[in-house]
């Protein structure tokens, strides 16, 4: 059972120089008020708990701890905490009047106004320093307020974080500190704490991945984006931050394609040392507080695992680049089939995915036909379907192999909410070039061959047949070729194409290119190695919608089979050749396919002037020229240091202290020489500072004006 938070009132000190001959009831020992209590001092009803109140509380040095409320000690009826009214080392007993009551105020109004001047917020700071490393080492139910503390210290950080680099720092170290002793072993297995950006990655993370390295364990998907999302080398652009949850998928995602089971990580010479130096002048004299981290190496001082990742960051965010502009101008249509249409159909949400899924059952391996707007409903759509829209459907339904016809991405007008489509299961992986020319030339023979049947009104269950039977034989194309053929077949059996539309796409060529794509179709029509009469006889009729002598079809066709210089006839039904075209047969073989794939390639000129843009611009959306906002530059080196230089700076900013040793190590790792890159080290922080970066020799000591420089 929780404890009922407990209430400690204390009576108000007067305003007075004079001595109080006996101290008040309740006054003596400091008191830790755990979280959830209550205190009241100097008629302020204080929340919350997470603080130390009495009279006294000493420190390792004898002295009282700053953090302590006296409530002996005299308050002023007014205060103003946005204000500054003390040093650099604040402590309750040495503030004037006011400033105790500037600070009682801060604390009854729930620690949160941002205008508080951030030497109060530090005050407060020390209390929750003292409980987690003075309190700790000889109180174990001190440890018990760790998770409350750690809880506050993420509060602060969202409110004061940005306010002052050195509280970002001080605070981000203990929560650091908290989260380590917490869990000693294997941090890799464990979900990774929230940390502030600082200049500096976490020591948590540096824990982790070097406890990944000794245990020869890859690094998991969600350690790796911890560590790209926390090293100050790092600038996510705004789909990564204005997206998180995408981009964690995403990134998630590529990270396993491209690592497998994930990154592996050397054991290198640099060892971790994780320090913490205390904030406040309590614990003065005490020096550094050590964390136990024997044998662990501290990989993120080399540069190559690192950037291994930087490239699986970046493709992620370039799939969210249009999602998140979209989502810039219209926060508000987030769950919008507008918004999921930006996004790969794997990030929609369950509802949305559902939806697919059902489709793609009634899909099965197949296809299946209905209308625009049936399609546009069952994924919840109630705007009106541009062309744009359209367009973006069907990238979005390729990504889970659903392809689509009218294909509007080859450039098919986009259908109205009234027109049929056909979904076709895509196999995953198979290639499919919409400028392909000899697909292109497929797509065009289908067209024109369903537009001259149906013209003479025998576009009946046996031409079909018969198309399907010409699909089949193409060899030269791939699967994906095929399905989008034959959906394409199936559409146009519920809206067959015109012939005079197909005369119009014709009609920007000149007679020799109809020639030419009239002998191509004629060596397409034979790719299976025969020719019946009744495939001459449709052949005809293509020959004349091209506007090319049908004379041309005997000569076309013989000009195929003396090239392939064989006969032998391949399926019953095929005669042997003859003068006459009526009865002309004959088989072809790899040779013969490997030409077409050569005339194929003479003709892709001409064919793609057919099928670019059937829709005039008017109907089709134009992206936006310029992004909504524009992405800061990517981060350079700290001090303008390039990256080894800059992996040795900020390893050197963990700890006010290095033995030569330790960094003869890390410079090895690096592979830089010591005192030359401590000399350019020197120099930068010299020009940016009027500083140097370190003094000494053994040991080498970083200089603290520097450190409060880039850390603010």
């Amino acid at each position: 059972m929780e404890r009922e938070p407990t209430r400690v009132v204390f009576p108000t000190a007067p305003e007075n120089k004079f001595r109080i001959p006996t101290a008040p009831k309740g006054y003596g020992p400091g008191q830790w008020l755990a979280h959830g209590d209550e205190v009241e001092v100097a008629g302020l009803r204080i929340h919350g708990g997470l603080l130390y109140v009495g009279t006294s509380l000493p420190t390792s040095s004898g002295e009282n701890d700053p953090c302590l409320i006296d409530p002996s000690k005299p308050v002023a009826a007014q205060g103003d905490y946005s204000e500054r009214q003390m040093g650099y080392w604040p402590s309750y007993a040495q503030l004037s009047a006011r400033a105790r009551r500037s600070y009682l105020d801060w604390l009854a109004g729930g620690k949160r106004d941002p205008s508080a001047d951030i030497g109060f917020v530090f005050l407060y700071f020390y209390g929750l320093e003292r409980r987690t490393l003075f309190d700790a080492l000889k109180d174990p139910e001190a440890k018990k307020d760790w998770h409350h503390i750690a809880t506050e210290l993420r509060r602060l950080l969202t409110v004061y974080g940005d306010k002052s680099g050195s509280f970002r720092g001080y605070a981000g170290s203990l929560l650091n500190l908290i989260q380590i002793s917490e869990h000693p072993n294997q941090l890799y297995k464990e979900p990774v704490p929230d940390f502030p950006k600082s200049y500096e990655l976490p020591p948590y993370i540096k824990l982790a991945l070097g406890q990944c390295a000794v245990d020869g364990v890859p690094v998991p998907v969600h350690l790796a984006l911890a560590w790209v999302r926390s090293s100050p080398d790092t600038y996510l652009r705004t789909p990564a931050t204005r997206c998180p949850v995408e981009f964690e998928k995403l990134f998630s995602e590529k990270y396993k394609q491209t690592l497998g089971d994930g990154l592996v990580l050397p054991r290198n010479k640099t060892k971790l040392k994780l320090v913490y130096n205390p904030a406040s002048a309590g614990f003065r004299g005490r020096g550094e507080i050590r964390l136990t981290a024997e044998g662990v190496p501290d990989v993120t001082v080399l540069t190559s695992p690192y950037r291994k990742l930087l490239p699986i960051a970046d493709a992620a965010t370039k799939e969210l680049d249009s999602y998140s502009r979209f989502l810039g101008k219209n926060p508000d249509a987030k769950a919008s089939l507008e918004a999921l249409l930006q996004l790969p159909a794997t990030l929609w949400p369950a509802t949305a995915q559902v939806t697919v899924e059902r489709l793609k059952s009634r899909m099965g391996s197949g296809m299946l036909t209905l209308s625009l707007k049936e399609l546009l409903e069952a994924l919840d759509s109630r705007s009106a379907p541009t062309g744009e829209r359209i367009r973006s459907l069907a990238r979005t339904l390729e990504t889970v192999n659903i392809g689509m016809e009218p294909d509007v991405l080859a450039g098919a007008k986009a259908p109205k909410p009234e027109d049929p489509l056909v979904l076709f299961h895509v196999p995953q992986g198979d290639p499919a070039s919409r400028d392909n020319p000899a697909y292109q030339a497929a797509i065009l023979t289908l067209q024109l061959s369903a537009a001259v049947a149906a013209a003479d009104g025998e576009f009946g269950a046996a031409e079909i047949g018969h198309l399907r039977h010409h699909i089949d034989s193409w060899t030269h194309l791939t699967q994906t070729h095929h399905r989008r053929l034959l959906a394409h077949l199936r559409l146009m059996m519920k809206a067959p194409v015109g012939l005079t539309t197909v005369k119009k796409k014709l009609e920007p060529l000149d007679q020799a290119a109809r020639e030419a794509i009239a002998s191509f179709m004629a060596t397409v029509a034979q790719v299976d190695g025969t020719m019946s009469p009744a495939e001459v006889k449709a052949l005809e009729k293509v020959y004349r919608v091209l506007g090319v002598d049908t004379k041309k079809v005997f000569s076309d066709v013989h000009a195929v089979a003396a090239d392939n210089g064989k006969s032998q006839p391949k399926r019953p039904g095929a005669v042997a050749p003859t003068p006459s075209v009526s009865t002309l047969g004959f088989t072809l073989d790899t040779d013969r396919i490997a030409a077409l794939q050569r005339d194929s390639d003479k003709v892709s000129a001409l064919l793609s002037n057919i099928f670019r843009k059937e829709e005039v611009d008017a109907q089709q959306e134009l992206p936006d020229a310029t992004p909504l906002e524009e992405d800061a530059p990517a981060a350079h080196g700290l001090l303008g240091l390039d990256e080894a230089h800059t992996a040795l700076a900020r390893l050197l900013l963990t700890r006010k202290s290095w033995s030569r040793a330790e960094l003869l190590d890390a410079a090895a790792d690096l592979e830089l020489m010591l005192d030359g890159a401590l000399e350019q080290l020197n120099e930068a922080a010299f020009d940016r500072f009027d500083a140097a970066f370190t003094e000494g020799d053994d040991p080498v000591e970083v200089n603290h004006e520097v450190l409060e420089q880039i850390a603010a």
